[in-house]
């Protein structure tokens, strides 16, 4: 029973219950930026350059040999270079929405609040110092 209670305790910290909303709303907005780099921004992408396919690009080591039963080697670099291209343009996506968040925040810091009305001690300090200066 001991070890049951050990783990609810552990399950119901405060970071752990954080960390398990992170991932849930993490793969959310994963989705989200998927769509928006597949959806949105790579069709412009495939406009501007032709509709070249990196994908079908390889090195081949040793050809197919269908009356052997091999199979072809190569070396598929143009899959690569389409998954380096996807993860800098999301990347770059998850950048810009940090960064507005960011600025979000820097608006909300700038506004300062007022300072607090100095209490009824500092005012018979003030007044004292002043007396005092004055002497």
């Amino acid at each position: 029973m001991g070890f049951l209670k050990e783990f609810k305790e552990f399950a119901m910290r405060g970071s752990v219950i954080d960390l398990a909303v992170g991932v849930v709303i993490g793969g959310a907005f994963g989705k989200i930026v998927t769509s928006l780099v597949d959806d949105i921004i790579m069709p412009p992408i495939g406009y501007v350059t032709g509709g070249v396919d990196f994908s079908n690009m390889k090195y081949v080591i040793t050809e197919a040999n269908e009356a052997a039963g091999t199979a072809e080697v190569a070396i598929a670099y143009g899959n690569f270079i389409n998954v380096v291209i996807q993860f800098l343009i999301i990347a770059f996506c998850i950048f810009l929405v940090i960064k507005g968040i960011n600025s979000l925040k820097r608006k909300e810091e700038a506004a300062p609040a007022a300072p607090p009305a100095p209490t009824k001690e500092e005012v018979l300090l003030a007044e004292i110092r002043d007396i005092l200066r004055s002497k």
